[in-house]
């Protein structure tokens, strides 16, 4: 079946109203969480073929958040899809004013390689709360879970709903090329440039999802120990792996060396002397990415890894001192188990400077005065953050993710996942009775009181 045959018949089965009752929505949602804890083994043995993930990670950080917005989007869903009341203005009085959420029609999502799982899987349930049909196109870099993305869907749900389709860059490139209601994309900035061209040939509504080099600010009066516990763990969570991982930390040039000492402290406790043995440490997704990462350790300093094994696509977790923005390893989003560690004097140069910077999707600042942060929150522009933490401000369904400018462009999880997929019709309902003959021709020509009602 050609890719314009597929959609078709998405369209065909969208038109039929087949999507739209909210007992089929749910009974969809049940059948998708019932498949996955069914075959979660299945699951977790492919995200360890394609990115060494250890289970725990593979459970916490894929299979559970994906359950969690499951049960999330059926327990809202009734309150969701419902007309919303909404204030009348005095011009549109008598009358009734309400918004209806509708599906959008036959959806297509483009999903990473990095959190494989749970990356076509949230915005697919999102897809699926609204009443959309889906076209799922995984990552060929993470071919395992590919594959096994394919097997799921194939076996819970006719491809005229949802289809899982797999294949390489052409194989996004001609799905790209289809007139879709809406495309989801999740991957780097300078795809995203590409999806959205490509979505603007047919005003195409889009959501991105990408990246950029998402820093951590720690303050002299952080506290240390927490603060290099949380900035490694984030880091170094899925090998470095991670769009909202802390791309590089601004450290206190007092506190380097002890920020320094305990870092590798961490690492050595976390991963043990050679982390290559460790059950707990990922590997890089592919040899092509190995390399890139490889060359991005010219012209810094290593103070700590550094080591690799390309045919094993490891990367030693690897700590780097840079002192300013011309090596390489600062020119891009790092996506990977480098970490730099930048030097600083000044915070108010450091907030200076990030609001002349590209927008990242994520920030996160460790103190124990809040009031630099809350100016970080008012006078810079970012996607989201901790203070005092990392990542955990994307693990649930009560906070939307999503970047801003160059880190991306809406938002998901939660409620904000249904809204993605869905267009909120306006809705005004007037009686025939009363009808002011004051808003017909001919007008007056005294226009005070008619200031006066509106309030002007």
């Amino acid at each position: 079946m050609t890719y314009a045959a597929l959609l078709q018949s998405q369209r065909d089965f969208f038109a039929s109203g087949a999507t739209r009752p909210l007992a089929f929505r749910q009974q969809q949602l049940q059948t998708l969480a019932q498949a996955l804890q069914a075959q979660e083994t299945a699951a977790v043995q492919a995200l360890q073929a394609d990115l060494g993930k250890p289970p725990l990670e593979a459970i916490a950080a894929e299979l559970l958040l994906i359950s969690q917005e499951i049960a999330w989007a059926r327990r809202h869903l009734p309150r969701w899809s419902r007309p919303q009341s909404v204030p009348l203005t005095a011009t549109q009085w008598p009358g009734r004013a309400t918004v209806l959420p509708e599906p959008l029609g036959v959806s297509l999502i483009l999903a990473p390689w990095n959190y494989p799982l749970q990356l076509a899987l949230v915005p697919l349930i999102g897809a699926i709360a609204a009443g959309n049909c889906a076209i799922v196109k995984p990552s060929e870099v993470a071919p395992h879970t590919a594959q096994f993305l394919q097997d799921l869907c194939t076996q819970i749900f006719p491809p005229e709903y949802v289809q899982v389709v797999t294949g390489d860059q052409e194989t996004a490139i001609a799905l790209l090329a289809e007139k879709f209601d809406k495309i989801f994309f999740t991957g780097s900035t300078r795809v995203g440039r590409l999806v959205m061209q490509a979505a603007a040939t047919h005003l195409t509504p889009v959501t991105l999802e990408l990246g950029g080099k998402s820093p951590a600010v720690v303050a002299a009066d952080a506290d240390l120990e927490v603060a290099v516990r949380r900035i490694v763990w984030g880091k170094f969570l899925n090998a470095g792996q991670t769009c909202i991982a802390p791309d590089y930390v601004w450290v206190p040039r007092s506190l380097l060396p002890a920020f320094t000492q305990q870092a590798i402290a961490v690492l050595k406790k976390f991963y043990g002397e050679n982390p290559q043995q460790s059950p707990d440490y990922g590997r890089i997704v592919s040899t092509g990415h190995w390399d890139r990462l490889r060359g991005l350790l010219d012209g810094v300093e290593v103070l700590w890894g550094g080591q690799g094994d390309r045919d094993q696509r490891y990367f030693a977790p690897t700590l780097v001192q840079v002192t300013g923005w011309d090596a390489p390893v600062m020119q891009e989003e790092i996506f990977g188990p480098i970490l730099p560690l930048l030097p600083y004097d000044d915070l108010a140069a450091v907030r200076r400077q990030l609001t002349q910077m590209e927008k990242p999707l994520a920030l996160y600042f460790f103190g124990r005065d809040r009031r630099p942060w809350q100016q970080l929150c008012q006078e810079v522009s970012f996607g989201g953050g901790c203070f005092n933490d990392t990542i955990a401000q994307a693990a649930g369904p009560h906070l939307p993710f999503g970047g801003v400018g160059a880190s991306g462009m809406g938002r998901y999880h939660g409620y904000h996942s249904f809204a993605a997929f869905s267009h909120f019709k306006s809705l005004l309902h007037r009686p025939n009775r009363p009808d002011f003959g004051l808003r017909y021709p001919p007008y007056p020509t005294d226009l005070g009181w008619l200031k006066r009602w509106l309030g002007g």
